[in-house]
């Protein structure tokens, strides 16, 4: 079955220049089209989407306010934020609405379409060292010490768990945590899975939003 993809952006042409790259994969289908983060959730209520492209400047209402009220839903699509410039401000917003990952709008066309595959497996599709440096720039602005609720979500971790969690909240890849732990891909992919079901999260990007968040990572990498 093709993957469904909703486009988001204010700027007809763009949304046409990705219609034309979508529309020529066997595993993909557009299946609606949005000026705005209003129209996007007033299209959702009638189709099914899988998988939305999601610009974040634009009128009405913006693209992180869209993917929150999007990301809240049961069953939600997975949602990739389009951005034109690298860390920016909205995408780090947009990480924390639930969005699974940014990308920038004059992404190659083949590493567009690996990112909206990936993010409908169930993967996150930002490198985890280009959150890292996001989340970096940005974490003057997240609380210095958060609600009790997520400290008692982390606790429920094994030991183990808590050290997959804390390399990948500092940039490591599957391959290279296996590496670092000296364990197999697989068994670090069964403990991100695990990692993730306990704390209630989507993917790792929320994993390292939550990191920082709880000061388990500092800015600049370390362990807190």
């Amino acid at each position: 079955m093709a993957i469904r993809v909703m486009l988001v952006d204010d700027q007809a042409l763009l949304r046409t220049g990705f219609r034309m790259v979508l529309a020529a994969q066997p595993d993909m289908e557009v299946v609606a089209e949005a000026g705005d983060g209003a129209e996007a959730i007033e299209n959702l209520r009638s189709t099914a989407v899988d998988v939305v492209l999601m610009d974040v400047r634009m009128p009405r209402l913006d693209g992180v306010e869209a993917t929150r009220r999007i990301c809240a839903e049961p069953d939600a699509p997975k949602v990739l934020i389009l951005t034109t410039f690298d860390l920016d401000e909205y995408a780090f917003s947009g990480l924390k609405a639930g969005a699974s990952g940014f990308m920038l709008k004059d992404v190659p066309p083949g590493e567009l379409l690996a990112a909206i595959r990936s993010v409908h497996s169930g993967d996150a599709v930002v490198a985890p060292s280009t959150t890292r440096r996001l989340l970096d720039r940005f974490s003057p602005m997240l609380p210095s010490s958060t609600a009790e609720p997520q400290h008692k979500d982390v606790a429920k971790l094994t030991e183990r768990e808590r050290e997959v969690m804390l390399l990948v909240a500092q940039g490591l890849s599957n391959g290279e945590i296996a590496g670092r732990l000296v364990l197999s891909e697989a068994t670090v992919k069964t403990h991100v899975g695990r990692i993730l079901t306990k704390l209630g999260l989507r993917d790792r990007v929320q994993v390292v939003v939550l990191a920082y968040e709880t000061g388990l990572v500092r800015a600049g990498g370390g362990a807190g």
